[in-house]
């Protein structure tokens, strides 16, 4: 049986936890073939992000559309983009229609706290990428600098993913990576739908090894709508798997700073 294919626009990090490395490793762990296009070329590592090189416009678009040209891509996710000339020319794409059932993943910040998009690039996404999603996947941290506005309370998180609902995507998940007040204890992301509020619950896991999280899930959010399934149920996919990995990766010691998550199960008692 041929599989699905999905495309990754992302940029790449050498320490193969985050970016389209990430991408392509949950591709695979859910049965979905994966294909890639290098935003920007990192180097680092659990700890650290040393040097970051963004490619040009052309060759993004030149990466993209030569996959598209071939392969029967079903779904697409972005992640790190890196400036508003990239984000400009993946617009246009959507914009022609090439680029079925987009998850935007607005990669701004890295997570040991490198700036991954220029400041200038911010409006971009909302003014342009956004309109043609499907699902957007921001952080609280994300969204707090999409939208200019602190992000303290359950009730600021909804708030801010209707705010960011009215840019244009289909769905807005707005992931809860750090606790607010009222998580009791799980990892809570926020669901806008157009028309409701909904939450994505799992019980939070004590784990350092979180580097990537986001990345697979919008990329486990893609590889859901390559294989057919609805919105929602592609975003409760998506929750179960990640929460997966993170458990699976938790005791873990890769690097002195935030580890990797475990796609593929190496640490599960049994196959998932």
């Amino acid at each position: 049986m041929t599989p699905p294919v999905a495309l990754s626009i992302a940029g790449s990090d050498s320490g193969a936890g985050a970016g389209l490395q990430a991408d392509l490793k949950t591709f695979a762990a859910l049965g979905v073939f994966g294909t890639c296009a290098v935003t920007a070329i990192t180097a680092q590592n659990t700890s650290e992000v040393r040097h970051v090189h963004t490619l040009s416009p052309g060759l993004v678009v030149a990466q993209v559309t030569t996959v598209l040209d071939d392969m029967p891509v079903a779904s697409v996710k972005t992640g790190m983009l890196g400036d508003a000339a990239i984000i400009t020319v993946i617009a246009d794409l959507a914009d022609a229609g090439r680029l079925p059932n987009l998850v935007v993943d607005p990669v701004i910040v890295s997570s040991t706290g490198t700036r991954l998009l220029d400041r200038d690039a911010e409006a971009h996404y909302l003014d342009r990428l956004f309109p043609h999603a499907r699902v957007i996947t921001p952080n609280l941290a994300e969204a707090a600098a999409l939208l200019g506005t602190a992000i303290r309370t359950r009730h600021d998180r909804r708030d801010a993913a209707r705010a960011l609902g009215a840019a244009g995507p289909e769905v807005v998940v707005l992931k809860g990576g750090h606790p607010l007040p009222g998580d009791n204890g799980d990892a809570v992301d926020v669901v806008w739908d157009g028309t409701r509020c909904t939450e994505l619950r799992a019980p939070r896991i004590d784990s350092v090894n979180v580097h990537g999280t986001g990345c697979s899930f919008a990329s486990a959010v893609a590889a859901g709508l390559a294989r057919g399934l609805a919105v929602d149920e592609a975003l409760r996919a998506a929750k179960a798997f990640v929460h997966r990995a993170i458990r699976g990766s938790a005791r873990w010691r890769l690097g002195a700073g935030h580890g990797p998550l475990d796609h593929f199960g190496f640490n599960q008692e049994e196959p998932t």
